[in-house]
């Protein structure tokens, strides 16, 4: 099925990352991508990641904020649970307060902001405290090459 994905930037070149709610059957309490979801039928990539950005962190979006970065597939398998997706990535620049953010507390329990080396370091540390969903961060890693000189941090 169709999912859709998106990080959120700030002017800093920060990115914002949720940790999922201790609940979720897959990956609790790890941080993760800032958004993701399934694609409703009928709705287009670019609307299921409004939507998304809307319901689990409480954000407006517009679409001339979203930059469609790439497409991709993937199968991740835990336990009895299997995922093929259709991937698409987005990304998303926007200055946001994250002090008056309302979290949907089922899916996300925390948001923070996070600079190019705390991601990275935790990347290459064997995904310290966040999933470890490989197709996202390498795309984020591979975005990050292409603004070394806006991203130094």
């Amino acid at each position: 099925h169709r999912a859709v994905y998106g990080f959120i930037f700030n002017e800093k070149g920060e990115v914002l990352l949720q940790k999922r709610s201790k609940n979720k059957k897959l990956w609790p309490g790890l941080w993760d991508i800032t958004v993701g979801g399934h694609v409703l039928a009928g709705e287009f990539g670019e609307q299921a990641l409004i939507r998304e950005v809307k319901e689990e962190l409480g954000i407006k979006i517009e679409e001339y904020e979203i930059k469609y970065l790439v497409g991709s597939i993937s199968t991740n398998i835990q336990g009895d649970i299997i995922n093929n997706h259709f991937n698409e990535c987005y990304i998303i620049t926007k200055r946001i307060d994250i002090a008056k953010i309302e979290l949907q507390k089922e899916e996300v329990e925390e948001i923070k902001w996070f600079s190019k080396k705390e991601i990275l370091d935790r990347i290459n540390n064997n995904f310290d405290g966040i999933t470890d969903k490989t197709g996202p961060w390498n795309f984020l890693e591979k975005y990050y090459e292409t603004k070394e000189s806006r991203y130094e941090k």
